[in-house]
């Protein structure tokens, strides 16, 4: 039997993400200018990590897309 392989991994405290219902809605966040540029990336198909300190701006910008955003551990 051979050893497992090691994965290095980051644990990070107080990180913001968008987790959607579909990818579609996902990739309709990315393309939105104002939080595509807050998004640092894509976890998976329906996760985006958002850039520290912008969880306003996107709260601000789902809002006005009519969407009603749930904030857990804020």
């Amino acid at each position: 039997m051979t050893p497992a392989a090691r994965i290095s991994a980051k644990l990070h405290r107080r990180v913001c993400l968008i987790l959607t219902e579909d990818a579609v809605l996902a990739e309709e966040l990315l393309a939105r200018k104002r939080l595509g540029d807050q998004i640092v990336g894509r976890l998976s198909e329906k996760a985006l990590l958002v850039r520290p300190g912008q969880l306003d701006v996107i709260l601000d910008e789902l809002k006005k897309m009519g969407h009603t955003p749930q904030v857990v551990g804020k």
